[in-house]
């Protein structure tokens, strides 16, 4: 399927009903329909065509929401963009992927403008709230020239043609392109509906929707008949009011914003006796903080696992199911995995190797990349980079990322593990492990440590803490305290910015 046909047969099975809210703006699926058909016309009117691409950049708002559908309704590809990234950044991908044009906000169309100066293409900049000027052109003037009804809601596509390129963060390296079909996509969100066990209902957009994420809590929405309210950052008053307001029962979030509402001091001024679950990914989820958001809330927290070469989710907690702290659930229907040592052969249970994943879900590739798609893709299975374990009951538990295993004097050192045990300490808010160069050991460990508010511990009372408790190998040699983790848009811990900071630390070897 098509998925500018979820949107359709929402209309057709749910009829008229309040889709989006977003401030004091409440907008139906029905408008939700009309705005994308006047971008989609408009784009037209502008010279896009069938699988030209047109990157949107800006911060969570309806008109990411509608410009995603406009965009698949021109016949065109949608590239989301995190807002936050450089220009050069930006450059990076427009040049890539030969972007035709960019729908933004006014807020970013110097850094825009910046980004475009240095590509060859010259993508054309539409803004939702700038007026029209040199070089801009303002998105709702356009959509008001523009004849909706132009747009036939049968368009000559295939669920095998590309529908989104989703630039990764390149934290390693140049951002790869990773190329989802409009199978792809539906594919995982209808898997992800089918674990659907509250009715219809209303959730909470507070993930960036320039991610894999946008197009899930959408197209989810639009499979179930809910509605999303939209927040453009992340305030926990604004989301306590927010699940009163709409008794919300349960939304997506990341660990970090997890633990902004556990230690909240207002929480307790709202109504959120209607919160029945939380679901979290992107990043570890630390188990004590899993603990502590059950005792708070009296909700249940469900760890999932997915990434963007899967469109996203591999792996969920069913709400009705076993929840298993410290795992990610089993995989999703019609999704399978397997471990697997160096060589591909699968692994026993319970030991540990590289993850992989087979499904419709699964991405064809990278964009005008061949040897990073045949690195990642080996007959048929996606090579996530990740170690992993699976349990007798299927349960799947991520031990780390492959690129931040540390290797110590021969041993292998999962950062996790000590990750989980720092956090464990109650002088300790959060943890980032990461290994560094040493002329003796080949790699040594570091840890970044967030202390709680109001909380004294010293260097060498944590490391104590984890000799006492983990074999000496393991434990780090030194830890540095920082007022906060550097992340990225989606709540992922920077390690590599981490590793940068590290080049001047002293080992006291």
């Amino acid at each position: 399927m098509l998925l500018t046909d979820v949107m359709k047969e929402n209309m057709e099975r749910f009829g008229e009903y309040p889709f989006l809210h977003y401030g004091e703006k409440t907008y139906t699926n029905f408008e939700t329909a009309i705005h994308a058909k006047q971008i989609a016309s408009a784009l037209k009117n502008l010279g896009i065509q069938k699988g030209d691409r047109v990157l949107v950049c800006m911060p969570n708002c309806p008109e990411v929401i509608f410009s995603y559908q406009g965009i698949l309704h021109a016949e065109a590809v949608v590239i989301p963009v995190m807002f936050l990234l450089h220009a050069q950044e930006i450059a990076f991908i427009l040049e890539n992927s030969r972007a035709n044009a960019i729908i933004t906000s006014a807020m970013l169309v110097p850094k825009l403008q910046e980004a475009v100066r240095s590509v060859a293409t010259n993508p054309m900049i539409l803004a939702v709230d700038a007026p029209s000027a040199e070089n801009v052109q303002n998105l709702y003037d356009l959509m008001n020239q523009a004849d909706a009804s132009l747009i036939s809601d049968r368009l000559n596509l295939d669920e095998n043609d590309l529908a989104v390129i989703l630039y990764t963060s390149g934290t390693t390296g140049k951002p790869k392109g990773v190329m989802l079909t409009h199978k792809n996509l539906y594919s995982n969100a209808a898997s992800s509906a089918s674990l659907n066990t509250d009715g219809r209902s209303t959730t909470l957009g507070v993930l960036p929707l320039a991610h894999v994420y946008g197009f899930t809590v959408t197209n989810v929405c639009f499979l179930l008949g809910n509605s999303v309210v939209i927040f453009s950052k992340f305030d926990p008053d604004a989301i306590f009011k927010a699940i009163e307001t709409y008794k919300v029962k349960g939304f997506s979030a990341v660990p970090a914003m997890i633990h902004a509402m556990v230690t909240s001091p207002h929480a307790d001024r709202y109504d959120l006796s209607s919160l029945e679950w939380v679901g979290s990914g992107s990043a570890p989820l630390p188990v004590a903080l899993l603990e502590a958001f059950r005792q708070k809330f009296n909700a249940e927290v469900y760890e999932g696992y997915g990434l963007s070469e899967a469109a996203p989710t591999v792996t969920a907690h069913r709400k009705k199911g076993i929840v298993k702290p410290g795992s990610v659930g089993i995989p999703i229907p019609g999704v399978e995995i397997q471990i697997v040592d160096p060589h591909g052969r699968e692994l026993p249970t319970g030991e540990v190797g590289e993850l992989i994943v087979r499904g419709p879900n699964v991405t064809t590739g990278y964009f005008q990349n061949p040897d990073a798609t045949e690195s990642a893709i080996q007959n048929g299975w996606l090579h996530t980079g990740d170690m992993a374990k699976v349990d007798e009951d299927g349960y799947l538990y991520i031990v780390d990322r492959k690129k931040d295993l540390i290797i110590r004097g021969g041993f292998n050192i999962y950062p996790r593990d000590l990750e989980e045990l720092l956090v464990s300490h109650e002088a300790v808010s959060e943890a980032a492990v990461i290994g560094v160069a040493s002329e003796r050991l080949g790699e040594e460990v570091i840890a970044y440590v967030v202390k709680q508010a109001g909380k004294e511990v010293t260097e060498q009372e944590l490391i104590q803490f984890c000799q006492d408790r983990l074999a000496k190998y393991k434990t780090p040699r030194r830890i540095l305290f920082i007022d906060q983790l550097p992340r990225n848009g989606v709540g992922k811990i920077l390690k590599q910015r981490l590793r940068d900071m590290s080049s001047e630390v002293e080992l006291i070897l």
